[in-house]
């Protein structure tokens, strides 16, 4: 099946400013992305940013760049804009591969394009994995889901949940309840406008997470495991850590 990668990247993250531009072992973190995003078949791999430094960055590598708005509150907001500017037809499939997202494996992407493109059972595709730890499962950084028994999602959320009343009835048991949401999204063009079209919502503003936007106004989001480890997201740096360790471990998870 045929869909494009799209890599939203803001300079001015709020807990690690810059990060688009880290180098390690010898490129961007913005390139590793890309190459990520190359690697999956994509038709075309687009990097949408607010920033000349990252453009500039981006292109002297050869990437696609749409160069946007600095107002967009989401990924998928600076994503519309650069879909809109490109002319993409409503029916085309597209992978939200979040630019801090750098060990995210080809098989995934690919995963991600099918729950929209090769179905009608969801509005939008993602995915999760279950938590390695407890202390991972209160982290705020990392976001968990619940689902219904399809898979389609019930809530995402900074906060632990499902939250056991009786805490020791906690366990890492293979029920599949405790679940980290990875950083990755796919949606029709004609999604993606029909969401952003839609105010923020409160759930949205209060969690930082755009995806309850589109929870809150109806959309349907597949959520199955990810078929391969996703690795380390790229949000403060003591997760830029881990992954330079990963990497020199031969690792990306």
């Amino acid at each position: 099946m045929k869909f494009k990668v799209y890599i939203p990247a803001r300079y001015a993250s709020t807990r690690l400013p810059g990060k688009s531009l880290l180098v390690v072992q010898n490129k961007s973190l913005i390139q590793h992305v890309y190459e990520r995003a190359l690697a999956s078949g994509a038709s075309e791999v687009v990097i949408a940013t607010d920033d000349q430094r990252v453009e500039a960055v981006a292109r002297d590598f050869g990437a696609i760049v749409c160069l946007t708005s600095p107002a967009h509150l989401s990924g998928s907001d600076r994503i519309a804009e650069a879909v809109v500017a490109r002319g993409e037809p409503a029916d085309t499939i597209i992978v939200n591969l979040q630019g801090d997202e750098p060990s995210m494996p080809a098989s995934v992407i690919r995963q991600v394009a099918a729950l929209v493109g090769a179905t009608d059972a969801a509005d939008i595709g993602t995915v999760c994995e279950p938590f390695d730890t407890e202390l991972d499962w209160r982290d705020p950084n990392q976001v968990k889901v619940v689902r219904r028994e399809d898979t389609r999602a019930l809530y995402f959320s900074r906060a632990p949940i499902p939250y056991p009343r009786e805490l020791s009835e906690f366990s890492w048991s293979a029920d599949g309840q405790y679940r980290r949401h990875v950083g990755i999204y796919s949606y029709s063009v004609e999604t993606l406008l029909w969401f952003v079209a839609k105010p923020p919502h409160p759930l949205e503003s209060s969690e930082k997470l755009e995806q309850l936007r589109a929870l809150a106004q109806g959309a349907r989001i597949a959520v199955p495991d990810a078929v391969a480890e996703c690795g380390v997201g790229i949000d403060t740096p003591a997760d830029l850590v881990r992954w330079q360790r990963a990497l020199m471990s031969g690792s990306t998870a």
